[in-house]
């Protein structure tokens, strides 16, 4: 369990009753998420309250009229979940900041801009959020954020999402080590030659195609050869 002094409540109004649950903010907005976590990782304690800031516990009866069960982590879970999580403004600041630069991250990576095949570079990104003023949501997932962001952006940048299969062939002297540029995307299609060679089709979010070409070069020590076999939007 987390300390009690770095616990916020997360709390759930529901047929006239009360429930609070106290918890680490940055856990639970995973769990929110969708993200599998032990629940002793996320609460400072195992209980459910009706006012946990004088430490009254639900009651059972109000437990069953509302989540059909007494059991903590069903209870909590749901709180969790489906109530409001309530931050201190520095929690607040923090959450907004990390979200942030994930959806910088996520379509730095992950889009390009049309007219030159290139991604937009991060800080490009950020300066054209401000510009456009968009809010961030420490709620909401990344996915679901870079949708509303990337439609506030596109008046500012030319923007498209994009994927690339690349075709690469490794020479036989550095084929043991092929498989590490998997790691940058999928791996599609992969042959053995008979010289002992390594060939396959990876794809790759458009944004990160420098950094995947680099991983080439280092796995093959500047020996593979690679070609752009299609480009997907």
């Amino acid at each position: 369990m987390i300390p009690l002094d770095q616990a916020v409540v997360a709390r759930l109004e529901s047929y006239g009753e009360r429930f609070e649950v106290l918890v680490d903010p940055n856990q639970a907005m995973r769990i929110r998420q969708g993200e599998s976590i032990d629940l002793e990782d996320v609460v400072a304690a195992d209980s459910i309250f009706s006012n946990a800031a004088h430490a009254e516990r639900a009651s059972e009866e109000a437990l069953l009229k509302v989540f059909k069960t007494t059991e903590f982590e069903q209870a909590a879970l749901r709180i969790i979940q489906k109530g409001e999580i309530h931050l201190t403004a520095e929690q607040r600041r923090h959450l907004i900041a990390e979200k942030r630069n994930r959806v910088i991250t996520f379509i730095a990576r992950n889009a390009v801009n049309p007219q030159s095949g290139f991604p937009h570079p991060p800080q490009r990104i950020e300066l054209a959020m401000e510009e456009a003023r968009v809010s961030i949501d420490p709620f909401k997932s990344v996915e679901e954020q870079v949708k509303e962001v990337v439609k506030a952006l596109r008046p500012l940048l030319p923007i498209r999402f994009e994927e690339i299969r690349i075709a690469v062939k490794i020479p036989a002297d550095y084929a043991a080590r092929a498989y590490e540029i998997t790691t940058a995307g999928s791996l599609e299609r992969e042959e053995w030659q008979k010289d002992g060679s390594w060939i396959a089709v990876v794809k790759i979010p458009a944004g990160i195609q420098e950094e995947f070409y680099d991983l080439v070069n280092k796995v093959s020590k500047g020996n593979a050869e690679t070609r752009i076999v299609e480009r997907m939007s």
